[in-house]
C-alpha cells in the first residue's frame, strides 16, 4: 500500500533514525577497535552557508581557538616559522624539545615577539650604541625599529628612534646612534587604549608608536606591522590581554625538565604540552602536580599521551586542562607493531573523550590525521581539536631543506621514536628519548622510522584549505557551530554507519585510467 507523502515524518518516526548513534558504532566487543577508514557520518539537514559554521572550540580548560588545529611537537614539524603562522590562522603550533632549553625558549621569545598589542618590554638602545648593534638585532629577530632611551632600557628617558631608514645607506657601521636617529617621534601617553594607538599610527603614517608617561619615560611600543597583521589574519590565536600570539611548548617528565618549562614560561609560554608516549606515568603524574602548584593559572597543561578511560582518569584527577590522545596511530609511528600496545585512534578518540567530557577537560587527537575527512571524524568523536605531524611536514614553514629525488621536490620528516631524532642530542637534551624512556637504555629500540613526504607549499594557503573544507564537512553534518556537535552526537542527531572495505574502495576514485587530484586552488 503507498502511504499519503503528508505522513512521511510520521512513517519515519515509526522506523526509528537512519545509522547509528556514536555509541552503537563503538562496539569494542562486536567489531573491536575503529580508525577513521571504518566509519563514516551520515548526512544532516542544512539550513545554513558554510562559511558561516565557527569553528572556535576549546583546547585546555581556559585557551579558544577559532581554529581546532594544532602542530605536533616534533622536529621535523614546529619550530618558530609554523608556530607563528599556526597562531595567524587561528590554531596553535607546539615547539618541539629536541634541542637544549635555552634553544626552546628561544624559540618561545621569538613568537611572542612576533606580533603584539602593546609590547611592553621592546627591546632599546642607548645614544651610545652603534649602528652595528641595530643590525645585530636585525639579523637575531628581524625588525630593526628601536627605541632610543638615555639607559638603553624601557623605563628611560625616551631620546629618539631608529628604524631602517635611519641606518640603511650608512657604510660605518661603527657610527653611533645619536647621530643618526630620529629625534622627532610622534608618541602616545600611557593609558591610550589600543584602538586609540592604532589610529595614531594611521594617522601618523609612522612603523613604530613609543608609548610614554608624564616624564616622557618609555613604557611600551605599539608596532604598525601588527596592525596590518591584524587586518590580514583575524582570525589569530592571541593572549587577551597581551595580544601576543599564543604558543606552546613541549617538555618531559624528567627532573630537568623542570628547569626547561621555568626558562619557557619566563619567556612567555603559554601553554606546555608533557610529551610522552605512555602518559600513564607516576612521573607524569608529578610533574602535572608541579606545573599546577607551582605555576597555578600562569599555565595551562595537556597531559598525554592516553587511549583508555584508566590513563586519562589519572591525569584529570592530577589537574591537566587537556588531555592528547594517540598511542601509535602515526605515520611514522611503529609503537604497535614493535610494542604491541596502544588503540586504534579512533576508538580511543572516543573512549577518552566522553570520559574526560564529564570533568570539563578539552581532548587532542594525536595521530592519524591524514586529510580533512579525519579531522572531522575525530572532532565527531569527540575531540575538541586534532593535532597534525605529516600532515604538515613538507610544507614550507617545516624545519628542514627541500631536495629532489625521482623529480619530486621532497623534506624530510621523521617520528620522535626514531634512532635518527633520539640519537640528535645528547640524553640530557633529547626530547625524544624522554618521550619513549629511553635515557639511560644502552640499546635504543625505534618506536618510528625516518621517511619524507612531497612539497605542500605553504600553509599559508594549507590551512585555509582545511578549514574551509571542515565548514563544508560541519555543513554537510547539519552542525552550524563545532561547539554543537559534541551535543548533537551525543543525543543521536548526528548519526554514524561503518564502512566494509568494498565501501571504502567504493568512496575513493576509482574506475579511472589515470587522474589528477588536486585539493585547493
Amino acid at each position: 500500500m503507498t502511504l499519503d507523502p503528508k505522513f512521511a515524518h510520521q512513517e519515519l518516526e515509526k522506523m526509528g533514525k537512519d545509522g547509528l548513534s556514536a555509541a552503537d558504532l563503538i562496539d569494542l566487543k562486536g567489531r573491536g577497535g575503529l580508525t577513521y577508514n571504518d566509519f563514516l557520518i551520515l548526512p544532516g539537514f542544512i539550513n545554513f552557508p558554510a562559511d558561516t559554521v565557527s569553528l572556535e572550540t576549546k583546547i585546555t580548560r581556559n585557551i579558544t581557538l577559532k581554529a581546532p588545529l594544532m602542530s605536533s611537537p616534533m622536529d621535523t614539524v614546529t619550530e618558530v616559522d609554523m608556530a607563528i603562522t599556526m597562531a595567524l590562522l587561528g590554531g596553535i603550533g607546539v615547539l618541539h624539545n629536541n634541542c637544549t632549553p635555552e634553544e626552546q625558549a628561544a624559540m618561545v621569545r621569538k613568537v611572542k615577539k612576533f606580533e603584539n598589542g602593546f609590547i611592553t618590554d621592546p627591546i632599546c638602545l642607548s645614544a651610545k650604541h652603534k649602528i652595528r648593534d641595530v643590525l645585530n638585532i636585525k639579523n637575531k629577530l628581524g625588525f630593526a625599529g628601536i627605541p632610543i632611551t638615555d639607559n638603553g632600557n624601557v623605563g628611560g628617558k625616551l631620546l629618539g628612534i631608529v628604524t631602517n631608514r635611519d641606518i640603511g645607506f650608512r657604510e660605518d657601521i661603527d657610527t653611533e646612534l645619536s647621530t643618526v636617529m630620529t629625534t622627532d617621534v610622534v608618541t602616545a601617553r600611557h593609558g591610550v587604549t589600543l584602538a586609540e594607538a592604532n589610529q595614531i599610527l594611521r594617522d601618523s603614517k609612522k612603523g613604530k608608536l613609543p608609548i610614554v608617561d608624564a616624564d616622557n619615560n618609555l613604557v611600551s611600543l605599539v608596532a604598525r606591522s601588527d596592525l596590518l597583521k591584524n587586518r590580514d589574519y583575524p582570525w589569530a590565536s592571541k593572549h587577551p590581554q597581551t595580544k601576543q600570539l599564543l604558543v606552546a611548548a613541549a617538555i618531559g617528565t624528567r627532573p630537568g625538565d623542570r628547569g626547561r618549562l621555568a626558562k619557557l614560561v619566563e619567556a612567555g609560554l603559554d601553554l606546555v604540552v608533557i610529551d610522552s608516549s605512555q602518559g600513564n606515568s607516576s612521573f607524569q603524574i608529578e610533574m602535572v602536580k608541579h606545573i599546577k602548584e607551582t605555576y597555578g593559572s600562569q599555565i595551562d597543561v595537556i597531559a598525554g599521551n592516553v587511549v583508555t578511560r584508566d590513563q586519562a582518569a589519572n591525569l584529570i584527577a592530577a589537574g591537566a586542562d587537556g588531555l592528547r590522545i594517540g598511542m601509535g596511530s602515526g605515520s611514522i609511528c611503529i609503537t604497535q607493531e614493535v610494542m604491541a600496545v596502544g588503540r586504534p585512534q579512533g576508538t580511543g578518540v572516543y573512549q577518552v573523550s566522553e570520559f574526560a567530557r564529564k570533568f570539563g577537560v578539552p581532548t587532542v587527537a594525536d595521530g592519524g590525521i591524514s586529510n580533512v575527512g579525519h579531522i572531522a571524524k575525530a572532532l565527531s568523536l569527540g575531540a575538541s581539536c586534532v593535532m597534525m605531524g605529516s600532515l604538515l611536514a613538507g610544507t614550507s614553514e617545516a624545519p628542514g631543506e627541500y631536495f629532489f629525488l625521482d623529480g619530486k621536490r621532497l623534506k624530510k620528516y621523521r617520528g620522535m621514536g626514531s634512532l635518527d631524532a633520539m640519537e640528535k642530542n645528547d640524553s640530557d637534551n633529547s626530547g625524544s628519548q624522554a618521550r619513549y624512556f629511553s635515557e639511560s637504555d644502552k640499546v635504543k629500540v625505534a618506536q618510528g622510522v625516518t621517511g619524507a613526504v612531497v612539497d605542500k607549499g605553504s600553509i599559508k594557503q594549507f590551512i585555509p584549505y582545511l578549514i574551509t573544507g571542515l565548514q563544508h564537512s560541519l555543513q554537510d553534518m547539519g552542525v552550524p557551530h563545532l561547539s554543537e556537535l559534541w551535543p548533537m552526537v551525543a543525543d543521536g542527531q548526528v548519526r554514524f554507519e561503518h564502512r566494509s572495505a568494498a565501501a571504502q574502495i567504493e568512496g575513493g576514485v576509482h574506475d579511472l585510467f589515470s587522474y589528477e587530484k588536486r585539493l585547493y586552488k
